[in-house]
């Protein structure tokens, strides 16, 4: 079995960081190797899951300060791990698929990790959006599964009119205190109760709507509004109280990441806009008013300058992608033309062109002029 890395280092954080490190630098790592951004890389969801087992230890005051002490010997299947690590990560119950367009990824919500945390889990999700709508804005119903607190039992776990009992073995802490041997010596452990699943209480007749749990999984719709040029390169809290809920009734945040799908027309990079407009020759030679395409589906004129040149480049201000924190800001559009040369002339048409190219000569063309008396002078200095 592999040596597993110290958790602060699978975070990049240095030994002893705060809580709010801890999370700052959990919630960086997660968006990184988000799963939705890495389809089909194994080595991504692992690293995903490498990163949750890291902030199950150390979001934990109890795990850390143990973990702070002794590493990775202060932790083994016996002491509420399982068989995913410290806290469980075995993946949502029921089995959600990890390809679907909009997930929930805090590392699983198995009965381990529920234990383990009083509180609820955040949710981290991700959704897919158009160019033109991260360009106009877009509001958008998002649906996605989460744990709720039941309603039926109020959180109890217990069947409406029922007694719950105080659990004898952790007295209602929901903790029990062990020691084990290690390579270190006698380790003293606190870890969840065996007799109540940590819950501080043992339930005789179990709520038959969650049946015992108190808590439920529901589909949870919510609305969002991304701003026109929202930033789509951090991970955005879309609303507190939407994530999982906890042992405790409290919910866990929601943070949503966004994924701009590829445009047939336009790239982008951050507020500029490029696309590549075909031009005619005469166009390129004489200059003239071209049409070219904005995001917004309509077009804008633009005058050419003379003996414009394939691959050449035009910008155009104000007409890129706007700013979510300044309305007034927008970015450039960029066009490179694609000189398009004429096919399928009649004889008249062709004799006019010949006309034309002798009425240019060599002197209207600079680049191959150079370009062969180059080769030529090249060719000389061999000899």
């Amino acid at each position: 079995m592999a040596e597993k890395r110290d958790y602060y280092e699978v975070l990049g954080l240095q030994k002893g960081a705060d809580n709010a490190a801890i999370k700052k630098a959990f919630h960086e790592m997660a968006k990184k190797y988000h799963p939705d951004l890495h389809p089909g890389d194994k080595a991504a969801e692992e690293k995903f899951k490498e990163i949750n087992e890291a902030y199950a230890v150390l979001s934990d005051p109890e795990k850390k300060n143990l973990y702070d002490q002794y590493g990775h010997a202060a932790f083994d299947q016996q002491q509420g791990g399982g068989p995913n690590g410290p806290g469980g990560f075995g993946g949502f119950s029921g089995g959600f698929d990890f390809g679907d367009l909009f997930n929930m990824f805090t590392g699983g919500f198995g009965s381990s990790q529920r234990e383990a945390h009083s509180g609820g889990e955040d949710i981290h999700a991700a959704i897919e959006i158009t160019l033109e709508e991260l360009a106009m804005g877009v509001e958008k119903d998002i649906t996605y599964p989460r744990y709720c607190v039941c309603k039926t039992c109020g959180g109890s776990g217990a069947k409406p009119g029922t007694k719950v009992e105080t659990c004898s073995k952790c007295h209602g802490s929901g903790r029990i205190r062990t020691r084990r041997q290690s390579i270190l010596g006698y380790v003293d452990s606190v870890g969840t109760c065996d007799a109540c699943n940590g819950r501080g209480k043992k339930i005789l007749t179990p709520c038959e709507k969650c049946r015992g749990a108190g808590l439920v999984r529901e589909q949870t719709t919510v609305h969002v509004k991304l701003p026109a040029g929202f930033d789509v390169s951090r991970e955005h809290q879309v609303n507190r109280s939407m994530g999982h809920a906890g042992k405790d009734g409290t919910y866990g945040e929601l943070y949503l990441s966004v994924r701009v799908l590829q445009h047939k027309v336009f790239e982008w990079q951050g507020q500029d806009l490029y696309c590549t407009v075909p031009v005619a020759v005469t166009d390129a030679i004489l200059g003239g008013e071209i049409e070219v395409p904005l995001i917004t589906g309509e077009t804008i004129k633009y005058k050419l300058p003379e003996g414009v040149q394939h691959g050449d480049r035009f910008a155009i201000a104000g007409q890129g992608l706007p700013s979510m924190y300044n309305k007034d800001r927008k970015g450039r559009l960029i066009f490179t033309v694609q000189l398009e040369v004429p096919k399928g002339l009649k004889e008249n048409q062709k004799q006019k062109l010949r006309e034309f190219a002798e009425l240019c000569g060599e002197g209207n063309y600079s680049k191959k002029t150079s370009f062969f008396k180059t080769l030529k002078d090249k060719f000389n200095k061999k000899k």
